[in-house]
């Protein structure tokens, strides 16, 4: 992509609940394929700690509810694919294109190349020094598949490592005439939340699995020793954007049209217990 051919939007609208978390990523996507509003790069971050599962995850036999209610920690079923992320201490970003964007005209790995290269560079603005997985042939052997139904417990095409271990985990889905993607960037990480609101047939399958997980998922504190904070990070990620892949940034609001659609989203969608149990 030539640099600077494109404005993108960013926002970033700070806390809010899993459900508008996800109805708004879906709505600025409406918005954006309908040429409503320009391709966007949004950061957000999430109210109280929030396991989001992947479209096809199968509910009965990934989540342990009782310790979900019991933890008070919310629980929200994404638009996109792959597994459980446990949303808390971490920097989540969105990027949204129209279906004629050149991202959204590549293969979803080609996709997910031009977006890592944002990302790697962010990472290494807080002094992370990320790379992408090829998984190419001689990359085969090095993540084997993983024992949980965990986002980070093994990467995809083009995902960050940092030392074999996985630091950031993302998704993507093209609908309604356009494309999305977001991911969390992991600052900090508590494993024993995540694998607590899991379902495992045993606990020593369970035990097995978070012991794998440790091995093969990281965090910016645990490479650096210091917390981040928010506006650095969102900072780091920002001018990532712009040196990874040329993104020329404008700052304008979300629409009030958006906001009104997030909302209806909400309640007829992502609140809806017919959604998030439906597989």
């Amino acid at each position: 992509m030539a640099r600077g051919t494109t404005a993108f939007r960013l926002v970033d609208t700070g806390r809010m609940s899993g459900v508008m978390n996800m109805a708004l990523d879906e709505a600025i996507l409406v918005h954006v394929a309908q040429a409503k509003s320009p391709p966007t790069v949004r950061f957000y971050a999430w109210q109280r700690p929030t396991l989001s599962l992947g479209y096809f995850q199968r509910y009965d036999r990934d989540v342990a509810e009782d310790n979900v209610r019991a933890k008070g920690f919310d629980l929200v079923r994404r638009m996109t694919g792959g597994r459980a992320v446990l949303h808390d201490r971490e920097l989540t970003y969105s990027v949204i294109l129209p279906g004629n964007h050149e991202w959204a005209q590549a293969s979803v790995v080609e996709s997910y190349h031009y977006m890592s290269r944002a990302l790697r560079d962010g990472f290494r603005n807080l002094g992370v020094q990320a790379e992408m997985v090829t998984l190419a042939q001689e990359d085969k052997g090095k993540y084997p598949q993983a024992d949980s139904a965990a986002c980070f417990d093994s990467p995809s095409a083009y995902e960050l490592v940092v030392g074999g271990k996985k630091i950031a985990g993302s998704a993507q889905v093209r609908a309604h005439g356009g494309l999305l993607q977001h991911g969390a960037l992991l600052l900090d990480l508590d494993v024993d939340d995540l694998f607590a609101v899991l379902r495992f047939p045993t606990e020593e399958r369970k035990a097995r699995a978070q012991s794998e997980f440790l091995e093969r998922a990281v965090s910016v504190k645990h490479l650096t020793g210091r917390d981040v904070k928010w506006d650095e990070a969102t900072s780091a990620f920002a001018r990532g954007f712009q040196s990874g892949v040329g993104i020329r940034f404008v700052r304008q609001p979300i629409l009030e049209e958006e906001w009104e659609l997030a909302r209806r989203l909400a309640d007829d969608k992502y609140r809806s217990e017919a959604w998030t149990k439906r597989r």
